[in-house]
Formats: C-alpha cells, sequence, structure tokens
C-alpha cells in the first residue's frame, strides 16, 4: 500500500480512498491490485506479463498503450548509480509513466505547477500512472530494488527531459514503510 507524505504541510496519507482522490486530484492515477496474482520471487518476464495480463489489456485499452515490460532493479543491477542518476532529477516525459510495483519499494515525487511537492512510496501492489508533462523524480528506497511492469504509448519507451529547477535537492528521497505510519490517516 502507498502512503503519500507532503512535507511542506507535514501531512501523511495512508488511508486508500484519502490516497486515491489526492492524488487524483493531482491528476494522478493510483489502484491497488492487493491481493493480486501470486509469482515466484523469481518468475521471468514473461510469466509476470502472462499472470497480470488482463490487467494490462485493460490499462491499454483505457490509455492507448501498445507495451509492457518488466524493469527489475537491485544492487546488482549492472550501471545502478548511472541509471537511477537520470531519474532522481526532475523532469518530464511525452508519455505516461504507469509502473505496477511487483516487488521492492520506490519514491515519486510529484512537483504540480504551483503546487506542493507530494512524495508518494510505493510498494508491492501499488499501481500508479503518472501522467505526460508531470514534473517528477523518483528515487529507490535503501534496499534499492525494484520489479515492475512498465506501460508505454511508444514502444520505443521515453527519455527524461530535465527541467533544471534543482527542486528534487529540496526534498529527501525517504521511505518511510508501513511500519513508521501510525495506523490511521493524518490529515493537516
Amino acid at each position: 500500500m502507498a502512503i503519500v507524505r507532503i512535507p511542506d504541510l507535514n501531512r501523511t496519507i495512508t488511508d486508500t480512498d484519502e490516497i486515491r482522490d489526492y492524488l487524483s486530484s493531482l491528476g494522478i492515477t493510483y489502484e491497488e491490485w492487493a491481493p493480486a496474482h501470486a509469482v515466484a520471487p523469481d518468475a521471468n518476464a514473461d510469466d509476470i506479463l502472462a499472470a497480470y495480463s488482463a490487467e494490462i489489456e485493460r490499462l491499454k485499452a483505457e490509455g492507448g498503450y501498445v507495451t509492457a515490460d518488466v524493469i527489475n532493479v537491485n544492487p546488482s543491477t549492472p550501471g545502478l548509480e548511472a541509471m537511477l542518476a537520470k531519474f532522481s532529477r526532475e523532469h518530464w516525459h511525452d508519455d505516461d509513466e504507469v509502473r505496477f510495483i511487483i516487488h521492492g519499494r520506490g519514491v515519486f515525487h510529484i512537483h504540480p505547477r504551483g503546487g506542493d511537492v507530494a512524495a508518494i512510496e510505493v510498494s508491492p501492489g501499488d499501481l500508479i500512472r503518472v501522467p505526460a508533462g508531470t514534473h517528477h523524480w523518483f528515487d529507490l528506497c535503501a534496499e534499492r530494488e525494484i520489479r515492475a511492469i512498465r506501460l508505454f504509448k511508444d514502444p520505443a519507451g521515453w527519455t527524461p527531459n530535465y527541467t533544471e529547477t534543482g527542486a528534487e535537492t529540496g526534498y529527501q528521497p525517504v521511505c518511510l514503510g508501513p511500519a513508521h505510519i501510525p495506523p490511521q490517516s493524518q490529515t493537516g
């Protein structure tokens, strides 16, 4: 289950409906697919895509996506630091960024124009769609692992368009996890 923090407002949201409503107000789609399909920890990409084929086809039909793949990042991934550096700076894409998290955790920082930055910690079972043109950045949590289904409108994928604002330097890439959050949603 996702956790949303709005650091500048000292606000944390943990209730699924509140998360969905808040993110929707930013143009972000959030769904929970848990409990979802059981896939083995060492399942290959084809097995994962087959297990989630109905959900993938629904998203393709709804969003015009033409391809799906699986990204699997862990501490032994070659070039991990360079890869992470590409996405930990504020940027935007010409295509939606769609991720369904199967394993691991990460934080999407969303920087709405004229609004407060929101940190969305995603974990297994979370689906997030960051629309094209949305300013954001992404960091892995301390475990430095994530496995996710990605969907694209352009089969070649997308590249980041950097904003060069430096906004990401004012926010820590901190993952809290559910053990650090009180059981009820906080508003403030």
